[in-house]
């Protein structure tokens, strides 16, 4: 699943031409949401469309400002660096920092194989003292490391 601030129709039109869009079971947008992501809202739009607890997704993206938002509204992140340079302090760091949708995969199982109480202690406070109760992580990366 895929949420973009974009329109569906561009969304559509860039899976198509990358050869992605079968990879994905749904695009959403904010058009739908009805607000534009960084707003917690638009996160919750999306986790509701697929019926996932935000302890079971992960947002993976490329703008620092888009793991702000995820996080805050209490996502699991992983921001993908392609260009190399440093993450800005002043947002919620990501959970995790491959260096490619290729690394993603790597940086999922190592991240899955730590503790349940590994959590960060922001995320832990965030939402209510709870951590992640699905065995293997986030969805994305059960998904990453099946088989």
């Amino acid at each position: 699943m895929t949420l973009s601030n974009g329109s569906a129709s561009v969304a559509e039109g860039l899976f198509e031409r990358a050869g992605i869009r079968d990879d994905f079971d749904r695009l959403l947008t904010v058009e739908d949401a009805g607000i534009w992501k960084p707003a917690p809202a638009a996160y919750a739009y999306a986790l509701e469309q697929c019926g996932v607890d935000p302890m079971d997704a992960m947002l993976v993206a490329v703008h620092p400002w888009d793991i702000d938002g995820a996080s805050r509204a209490g996502l699991a992140t992983a921001w993908v660096n392609r260009t190399g340079g440093p993450y800005p302090k002043y947002f919620e760091a990501p959970d995790l920092r491959p260096e490619s949708m290729m690394d993603l995969a790597t940086s999922c199982a190592d991240w899955t194989a730590r503790p349940c109480g590994a959590v960060s202690s922001v995320r832990h406070s965030r939402n209510k003292g709870t951590v992640s109760g699905s065995p293997g992580g986030p969805p994305c990366c059960r998904q990453l490391l099946s088989p």
